[in-house]
């Protein structure tokens, strides 16, 4: 890799993008991204030069076939290409465009369930006896008052409804965590297992660099299947269970071994973890050297200076001794961040909050995961009701959807807006299959490339800041007492150099101190004015923060 910087450390040291490739860039006009567009753009990832955004790795969402029920979560072949993305040799051309530029590539991994068109699932239900009758969650069910079937068990789907759905032809119930087209595999059967890493070796092999795994704590079930308590709060079916049964197994632990030797057997290789609604210990828990788990911590904390400081000492805390943390505030299942941060603010009140949330992204302890669109100030996207492609959004119903709500997250999927002339923001030529933002024609990259105190530009000074400091990277945490409580300050440290990072919450100038004897020297600022002298603060002296400046300064 010509322009690797950090070697088999990446995981900890480099910054991940997630892309979600339907929404990236269109090559072909047909209004869906693909990777021939997404390798047009990785200059605009990593050229080498600080004029790019300078990330490490790039984190695909789905791109194997899918018959589309969960927007590609419904995995029906898992060693092609959906050819609404490509094919195999375009792929090939991906990773081998990437490397060089330092680049790596990271596969989404949904294998707690497949398609119900996948050929395994097919098999199994039209051949209980067959080789793959019991790659799959089936049971006769129960006999309820009057003889009417009922499933096995109490289990909800997390979308809505029972986990467990009667199929005619092999004349049971199947379970499905999600949506009925999503059915569980049974990870109890050695060949599933032995199936599943045979195909996590085939990538690997094509050059994949790490995997994010989907919902993986649900992998196993308890072997007998047990109803889960019930509880009596949460608005939503789901949330009105215990769920002691369905996911968090400790057969989990064994299959993890097993998993991890593999993906290690392969040099500068790694793992991420989706946690599936459990307690966030879990992360610390199912970490290892290479093998992160999100833990959500940050992603669910307002734009308050009380709650990033109470969600990083948590975050810290758990992750002193052990494990590596990730740094994550928004994903393709959550509001953009800008939206969620500043959901009422006005463009400007909403940029400065976005550069500001770049500053914490970028030099908190963990790894950084970016989520496209969000290096430009993106935000969510209004989508009326017959638009809705999000299927537990749009299948509840609207009066469901009163009673139940669900967030559509279509709203946090939408096409990049490149800008540079053609329509569509420039991401294709042809209809998106999701609408534009409303800003489509003023909130673009090359708009914001031109502008020095754009978020975008932001983002790329602060990737390559954080490139250039170790301390940033790898270094120690702490939280900086001070006496302005709207204020939120830490501590990023190794032997070499101390760097000190403030953030003002609040929508009010505030004035802060450090009490110190060295001499601090900012190498970045949220509101900065290019060409001005760099701020500094001298033994005992204070700094004044206006509206949502952040700050980071370096000792000597």
């Amino acid at each position: 890799m010509a322009n690797d910087v950090f070697g088999e450390d990446w995981w900890r040291r480099g910054v991940v993008y997630q892309v979600y490739p339907r929404s990236f860039a269109d090559s072909d006009g047909d209004g869906i991204g693909d990777l021939p567009g997404l390798i047009d753009k990785l200059d605009y990832l990593n050229d080498g030069t600080d004029s790019s955004l300078g990330i490490d790795a790039i984190w695909l969402s789905p791109i194997h076939p899918s018959p589309g029920y969960d927007v590609g979560y419904d995995v029906s072949d898992y060693d092609a290409i959906d050819p609404i993305f490509g094919n195999l040799d375009d792929f090939a051309r991906l990773v081998a465009e990437a490397h060089p530029r330092g680049v790596r590539i990271m596969l989404d991994l949904v294998m707690n369930h497949t398609s119900s068109a996948h050929r395994w699932f097919e098999a199994s239900r039209r051949d209980p006896n067959g080789p793959y009758g019991d790659w799959y969650l089936w049971r006769d069910g129960r006999r309820g008052r009057f003889g009417r079937r009922r499933p096995p068990n109490n289990w909800s789907s997390f979308f809505g409804g029972s986990a467990w759905t009667w199929d005619e032809v092999r004349g049971q119930y199947y379970l499905h965590t999600f949506l009925p087209e999503q059915p569980d595999v049974n990870w109890r059967n050695p060949a599933v297992r032995e199936a599943m890493l045979k195909m996590v070796r085939g990538w690997l092999e094509r050059g994949v660099d790490g995997f994010r795994l989907d919902v993986f704590n649900a992998f196993f079930k308890h072997a007998d299947l047990l109803s889960n308590p019930r509880r009596y709060r949460g608005r939503r079916p789901y949330d009105r269970q215990v769920h002691l049964y369905d996911k968090d197994q400790p057969e989990l632990v064994e299959f993890l071994a097993e998993f991890r030797a593999l993906v290690d057997s392969f040099p500068a290789s790694m793992t991420v973890g989706e946690l599936f609604s459990s307690d966030p210990l879990g992360a610390v828990r199912l970490s290892a050297p290479r093998h992160l788990v999100f833990d959500w911590w940050l992603i669910s904390t307002p734009w308050k200076a009380e709650g990033f400081v109470k969600s990083s000492e948590a975050h810290a805390e758990m992750f002193r001794e052990t494990g590596w943390p990730t740094v994550v505030l928004s994903n393709h299942d959550r509001s953009r961040q800008a939206s969620r941060l500043a959901p009422k603010a006005d463009a400007r009140t909403s940029d400065e909050i976005a550069r500001a949330a770049a500053v914490l992204s970028l030099t908190m302890r963990g790894t950084p995961f970016l989520y496209y669109g969000e290096e430009i100030g993106a935000r969510d996207v209004p989508v009326p009701w017959e638009e809705i492609i999000d299927p537990p959004a749009r299948n509840g119903g609207r009066l469901v959807q009163r009673l139940i709500p669900w967030w559509n997250r279509d709203q946090a999927r939408s096409p990049m807006p490149w800008g540079g002339g053609g329509p569509n923001g420039g991401f294709s030529s042809g209809r998106p299959w999701l609408r534009m933002a409303p800003d489509v024609d003023t909130r673009t990259v090359a708009i914001q490339d031109a502008d020095p105190g754009s978020v975008l530009n932001a983002y790329r000074r602060l990737i390559w800041l954080r490139r250039r400091h170790p301390a940033l990277q790898v270094g120690t945490y702490r939280q900086v007492p001070t006496r302005t409580p709207e204020v939120f300050v830490y501590e990023r440290a190794i032997d070499e150099e101390t760097i000190i990072v403030a953030v003002n919450f609040a929508s009010t100038e505030q004035t802060f101190g450090i009490k110190t004897s060295r001499r601090w020297r900012a190498l970045f600022d949220t509101h900065a004015v290019e060409g001005s002298e760099p701020r500094e603060i001298s033994e005992g002296g204070e700094l004044s923060l206006r509206p949502n400046q952040a700050v980071v300064l370096i000792g000597s």
